[in-house]
Protein backbone atom coordinates (compact mmCIF):
# COMPACT_ATOMS: atom_id res chain seq x y z
CA UNK A 1 0.00 0.00 0.00
CA UNK A 2 1.55 3.43 -0.39
CA UNK A 3 0.61 6.86 1.17
CA UNK A 4 -2.23 7.58 -0.46
CA UNK A 5 -4.18 4.33 -0.60
CA UNK A 6 -3.16 4.59 3.43
CA UNK A 7 -4.47 7.90 3.84
CA UNK A 8 -8.27 6.50 2.36
CA UNK A 9 -7.99 4.01 5.64
CA UNK A 10 -7.80 6.77 8.39
CA UNK A 11 -10.74 8.92 9.89
CA UNK A 12 -10.97 12.35 8.07
CA UNK A 13 -9.21 15.39 9.77
CA UNK A 14 -11.76 18.03 8.07
CA UNK A 15 -12.58 18.95 11.87
CA UNK A 16 -9.03 19.48 13.09
CA UNK A 17 -7.42 23.42 12.09
CA UNK A 18 -3.89 22.07 12.93
CA UNK A 19 -2.64 19.98 15.92
CA UNK A 20 -0.15 21.15 18.31
CA UNK A 21 2.95 19.15 19.50
CA UNK A 22 4.20 19.96 23.03
CA UNK A 23 7.25 18.49 24.76
CA UNK A 24 6.75 17.44 28.65
CA UNK A 25 7.27 21.34 29.52
CA UNK A 26 4.41 22.12 28.35
CA UNK A 27 6.26 23.95 25.15
CA UNK A 28 4.84 23.67 21.64
CA UNK A 29 7.64 22.02 19.44
CA UNK A 30 5.59 22.28 16.44
CA UNK A 31 2.14 22.89 14.58
CA UNK A 32 0.52 20.86 11.52
CA UNK A 33 -1.82 22.99 10.03
CA UNK A 34 -4.41 21.01 7.85
CA UNK A 35 -3.61 22.63 4.68
CA UNK A 36 -2.09 21.27 1.10
CA UNK A 37 1.03 19.91 1.77
CA UNK A 38 0.50 18.81 5.75
CA UNK A 39 -2.98 17.92 5.77
CA UNK A 40 -2.25 14.54 5.43
CA UNK A 41 0.41 14.52 8.63
CA UNK A 42 -2.75 16.12 10.11
CA UNK A 43 -4.83 12.95 9.47
CA UNK A 44 -1.94 10.57 10.59
CA UNK A 45 -0.77 12.36 13.52
CA UNK A 46 -4.56 12.69 14.79
CA UNK A 47 -4.93 8.91 14.13
CA UNK A 48 -2.09 8.30 16.18
CA UNK A 49 -3.58 10.54 19.52
CA UNK A 50 -6.67 8.54 19.05
CA UNK A 51 -4.89 5.00 18.86
CA UNK A 52 -2.36 5.78 21.68
CA UNK A 53 -2.97 8.90 23.35
CA UNK A 54 -0.07 10.61 22.74
CA UNK A 55 3.03 10.55 20.04
CA UNK A 56 4.75 7.96 21.74
CA UNK A 57 7.80 5.43 20.85
CA UNK A 58 5.03 2.89 20.20
CA UNK A 59 2.80 5.46 17.91
CA UNK A 60 5.81 6.67 16.13
CA UNK A 61 6.49 2.88 14.61
CA UNK A 62 3.25 2.82 13.62
CA UNK A 63 3.01 6.49 11.82
CA UNK A 64 6.52 5.22 10.10
CA UNK A 65 4.49 2.52 8.67
CA UNK A 66 2.11 4.80 7.89
CA UNK A 67 3.79 7.16 6.06
CA UNK A 68 4.27 4.09 3.63
CA UNK A 69 7.08 5.11 0.80
CA UNK A 70 7.66 8.83 2.47
CA UNK A 71 9.58 7.17 5.35
CA UNK A 72 12.03 5.89 3.27
CA UNK A 73 12.49 8.67 1.57
CA UNK A 74 12.71 10.85 4.86
CA UNK A 75 15.28 8.33 5.42
CA UNK A 76 17.64 8.97 2.57
CA UNK A 77 17.22 12.67 2.65
CA UNK A 78 17.25 14.18 6.24
CA UNK A 79 15.04 17.13 6.37
CA UNK A 80 12.91 16.68 3.63
CA UNK A 81 10.17 15.42 5.50
CA UNK A 82 10.08 16.90 9.22
CA UNK A 83 6.62 15.18 10.58
CA UNK A 84 8.16 12.00 9.62
CA UNK A 85 11.87 13.16 10.86
CA UNK A 86 9.99 14.01 14.37
CA UNK A 87 9.04 10.40 14.20
CA UNK A 88 12.23 9.07 13.64
CA UNK A 89 13.29 10.70 16.31
CA UNK A 90 10.96 9.06 18.65
CA UNK A 91 12.23 5.66 18.04
CA UNK A 92 15.96 6.79 18.28
CA UNK A 93 15.13 7.66 22.17
CA UNK A 94 13.19 10.72 21.91
CA UNK A 95 10.61 11.59 24.71
CA UNK A 96 7.06 11.97 23.77
CA UNK A 97 5.07 14.59 23.10
CA UNK A 98 1.40 15.52 23.55
CA UNK A 99 -1.06 16.18 20.96
CA UNK A 100 -3.67 19.11 20.90
CA UNK A 101 -5.99 18.82 18.77
CA UNK A 102 -7.20 22.37 17.58
CA UNK A 103 -11.27 22.50 16.48
CA UNK A 104 -12.12 24.58 12.95
CA UNK A 105 -13.50 27.27 13.76
CA UNK A 106 -16.89 27.79 12.22
CA UNK A 107 -18.65 30.80 10.52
Amino acid sequence: MNFADTLKTLPTADHIAAIELHDATGTTVARLENKPGSAGSVRVYAALTAEFGSISPEAAQRGLALYCEHTDDARQHPGKHPNIDRLLALTNGGEPLQARLLPQIEA
